[in-house]
């Protein structure tokens, strides 16, 4: 993804992209591009993910010099 827009906004129009292509009411060229376009999505929000994750490791560095890394709680949302 070459814009540089909130991470939220991306993963708003990818949202959007998937219900547009589970509804199934796309011509096929439209679901193509629709589908590409969500690949994209897909890698860009990924990498910005990484990123991210990076930097977290590198606050987490403890006195010492080592590394602490700890998983993340469980989101309660995700959770049905």
């Amino acid at each position: 993804m070459s814009d540089e827009r909130p991470f939220e906004e991306a993963l708003a129009e990818l949202e959007a992209l998937v219900r547009r292509l589970e509804q199934g009411e796309l011509p096929l060229e439209e679901s193509l591009a629709a589908f590409e376009r969500g690949m994209a999505l897909v890698r860009a929000l990924g990498a910005r993910l990484d990123e991210v994750e990076q930097r977290v490791e590198v606050l987490l560095r403890v006195a010492d010099g080592g590394l602490v890394t700890r998983p993340l709680p469980p989101d309660p949302d995700d959770e049905e």
